[in-house]
């Protein structure tokens, strides 16, 4: 297990109060296990789930002053759901740090998604109760505006062009998956009509759509 220190490097944030980083990474099956008193995340979890809210809400309302509030809403539930959560906290490779109870660890809990998207929450939250709203907003927007470039660039810009065409039609299918139930893996196709422009993989449709999407601009001479 890595330990904190590194941790906060890779967060980009110092704590004043490093026990709120400890108790963010401490899973409720490892507080069990032990005889004394020990914090875990679930409270933490709690409170960063509406500190994610608000501060993607308040970049989509600035950023895209002229998108109407279906889309808006549309647009941050893609953000700060459980599969954006889990691919941010793989990005900081969240689960090494992870204090799980024994059994939680033996059944892969250090990759399971909906530990490690709870645990980038309770990250979010150390953060707001050490450092407030502006350190908070400073580590998650570089995560949802890379994730909202990707969601925009390949599916939007594939489906400009097909759009060119109002007889066509694009489609994505998921082709196969693979792995345990808490790593998933999916392999996407992107259709068009009955032929296959593309194919993606990814540990979400999403990311795989994206994957498959961006292969399929590649037919079409958009090489980025």
């Amino acid at each position: 297990m890595g330990n904190l220190q590194l941790l906060e490097e890779k967060i980009g944030y110092t704590f004043k109060n490093i026990a709120l980083l400890q108790t963010a990474i401490t899973h409720s099956s490892y507080a069990n296990e032990q005889k004394r008193n020990e914090q875990f995340n679930e409270r933490l979890e709690f409170l960063g789930d509406s500190v994610l809210s608000i501060v993607v809400s308040d970049y989509l309302f600035e950023a895209h002053k002229n998108l109407p509030e279906g889309e808006l809403t549309r647009t941050r539930a893609a953000l700060v759901c459980e599969t954006s959560c889990f691919e941010f906290a793989k990005r900081l490779d969240l689960g090494s740090y992870m204090r799980l109870g024994r059994g939680e660890e033996l059944s892969g809990g250090r990759e399971r998604s909906s530990i490690l998207a709870d645990a980038f929450e309770a990250v979010i939250a150390a953060i707001y109760l050490d450092g407030g709203i502006d350190a908070a907003r400073d580590f998650i927007l570089p995560f949802v505006t890379t994730e909202q470039v990707n969601q925009e660039d390949y599916k939007t810009r594939l489906q400009e062009i097909i759009q060119q065409n109002p007889e066509e039609r694009l489609r994505y299918v998921v082709a196969s998956e693979s792995g345990p139930d808490h790593h998933k893996s999916f392999t996407v196709e992107v259709h068009l009509n009955s032929n296959v422009l593309g194919t993606g993989t990814g540990y979400s449709k999403k990311a795989a759509e994206q994957q498959a999407a961006k292969q399929a601009l590649q037919l079409f001479g958009n090489r980025e």
